[in-house]
């Protein structure tokens, strides 16, 4: 009996030792089939490539891109013990106040954005300070209902984007243009609207994001081997302009002065190297902010010096003349009747502001004649005048770096067979314009007869701080270089002699035409004008084409004493600026 009891003891342990190593065995089983949550040995990082850079000629950032990142955490891993700690260095290290934190985190309880606006530089300190927060075990351990796992969720900066910004304001405006926001999977980016960052917004957009995947060291940093993968980032290219901000700065604070002196609807200025167009100011009194565009901006969105066109006036008299000179239709001194200020053509009767009997064919653009270059004009065919007009550029586009051009219109030929067409198209009505042709135009008189065209991009400036310069475009052969010397000649007398007089600079070779026309509103014409004097400013070294438009001036209707003005300024500004040096003469 008792050995049976033996027995059975014995059997019963062997079975409980089997019992237990099979379920050893089922767990090892378990532990080996059943999938586990490892930290991973390889990581990956991605990079945004961001936009390129607009920069003046003398390498002002005009327009950049900074990028945004958001501060995101978990509400319920924060230790109430310590969510006033985490309050308060959230709010040093990212300049929030600590209400507008202590607001958001009470909104709801798990995932809180705190912010989605946080620059580059506080992001890098946000990243810090997610270290350091968890070192002092800011944020709890908890364990998660679903996997059983234990996890600690903390504070997370994530890039979120970029924006576009402009340090110095309304700068250029509205040549520079805006951008726009696009969402991209959470993600902002930024695409051209207007201006500059329209046009080139192919050249500015990022190239290429960066991405790198490798093995992991202890600090969770991809060890960069031969195993590892990596795609460089390419940011946009950066564009540098031919135009310097000072000079810029400079001009647009003079028209800002000049507007509300002359009480005009807007003031538009460009200087150029006439040798090879070349832009060195491009300024209208009428900007804007481009990160904060209101209602009141929208008329001065347009780049007017090219989406603006207006009837000329009698700017357009030496471009007539000119062609007149290059068919050998007339001599400067030929003798015109000027009807004592009154003339009639066919049913319209052409008046002057000045009466004259007689004048020489140079003085009807000295005094300005509508009367003589009506006669004067009647010696072109309608052809030669229409494929004139074409080739000094009109009715085309006149610059590759801006577009949303309006590129005015000519008479056609048949029209200008008509006297009364003629007449008016040659002093400056019928034809419309824009400020970038005339620019274009006239450089042929200060440039030996060839057109050059205005240039506002001077080169591209890739990932590698690698300039590549654009070559100055063809110039075009307008006229034969004895005529655009006569030309030159005529309008340095009309500066001196004529309606141009106060453009007069001392130790400068100073020549230009004024207009004055009417404006048409609704087909008709109004009781308002454009005024506009449109010539060059030389010296022993440099040879500039200046124009200015004033559009609807109140104070007075002149262009000698509006446009004129404006133009002294700017000539003013670029001897005190030293883009010109006047030539003094000594005396015993």
């Amino acid at each position: 009996m008792v050995e049976r009891n033996k027995s059975k003891k014995i059997l019963l342990l062997y079975v409980l030792i089997f019992l237990a190593f099979l379920v050893f065995l089922s767990v090892m089983l378990l532990t080996v089939v059943k999938p586990r949550h490892m930290p991973s040995i390889y990581a990956k990082e991605s990079s945004r490539a961001q936009r390129g850079n607009i920069i003046s000629a003398d390498g002002f950032h005009i327009a950049t891109t900074k990028k945004l990142y958001k501060a995101v955490v978990n509400t319920r891993y924060i230790d109430p013990q310590k969510k006033e700690l985490f309050i308060k260095l959230f709010s040093i290290y990212s300049g929030m106040t600590p209400k507008a934190i202590k607001k958001r985190l009470a909104r709801k309880k798990g995932v809180v954005v705190l912010s989605y606006n946080i620059p580059q530089i506080h992001a890098q300190y946000l990243k810090k300070l997610s270290f350091e927060l968890r070192r002092f075990k800011v944020f709890l351990s908890l364990k998660n209902p679903r996997t059983g796992l234990r996890s600690v969720h903390g504070l997370s900066v994530i890039e979120s984007g970029e924006s576009r910004e402009y340090p110095y304001g309304n700068l250029l405006t509205p040549i520079i243009g805006y951008p726009h926001k696009i969402e991209d999977n959470g993600y902002t980016s930024i695409k051209g609207v207007k201006g500059l960052e329209k046009r080139f917004d192919a050249d500015l957009a990022a190239r290429q994001d960066g991405f790198s995947r490798g093995k992991r060291d202890v600090n969770s940093y991809i060890i960069l081997n031969k195993e590892s993968f990596t795609k460089p980032k390419i940011n946009g290219l950066d564009i540098k302009l031919t135009i310097p901000v000072g000079l810029q700065i400079r001009m647009e604070k003079m028209l800002d002065s000049m507007k509300k002196k002359l009480r005009a609807q807007e003031i538009m200025l460009a200087i150029m190297n006439s040798s090879n167009g070349k832009i060195y100011a491009l300024a209208s009194s009428n900007r804007y902010l481009p990160k904060s565009i209101h209602k009141s901006d929208y008329p001065s969105l347009n780049s007017d010096m090219i989406e603006y066109s207006f009837e000329p006036g009698s700017v357009l008299k030496p471009i007539t003349f000119s062609l007149l000179l290059e068919h050998k239709l007339v001599n400067p001194y030929d003798l015109v009747n000027g009807h004592n200020g009154r003339f009639k053509l066919g049913r319209k009767v052409i008046t002057d502001e000045h009466k004259f009997d007689w004048l020489s064919a140079e003085n009807v653009i000295v005094y300005s004649s509508n009367i003589g270059m009506a006669q004067l004009a009647q010696k072109l065919s309608g052809y030669e005048f229409n494929n004139g007009l074409k080739r000094f550029g009109f009715a085309q586009k006149s610059t590759p770096d801006l577009i949303y051009e309006r590129v005015g219109s000519i008479p056609s030929a048949k029209r200008l067979e008509n006297e009364i067409y003629k007449a008016t198209c040659a002093y400056g009505y019928g034809i419309r314009v824009n400020l970038m042709q005339l620019m274009r135009a006239y450089s042929v008189f200060n440039n030996n007869g060839k057109m050059v065209t205005p240039q506002i991009v001077g080169s591209f400036i890739d990932e590698y701080h690698q300039e590549k310069k654009i070559d100055s475009f063809d110039t075009v052969d307008v006229l034969r270089s004895a005529t655009a010397a006569r030309v030159k000649k005529i309008l340095i007398k009309t500066v001196n002699k004529g309606t141009g007089k106060k453009a007069i600079t001392p130790g400068l070779i100073i020549g230009g035409k004024t207009g004055t026309a009417h404006i048409v509103e609704k087909g008709k014409y109004v009781h308002e004008y454009n005024t506009a004097f449109m010539g060059f400013a030389d010296d022993t070294k440099h040879n500039y084409t200046i124009g200015v438009v004033v559009v609807k001036p109140k104070k007075n209707h002149f262009a000698a004493q509006t446009a004129v003005p404006v133009f002294k300024k700017a000539v003013d500004i670029m001897i005190e600026e030293g883009y010109l040096t006047p030539l003094t003469t000594s005396t015993d």
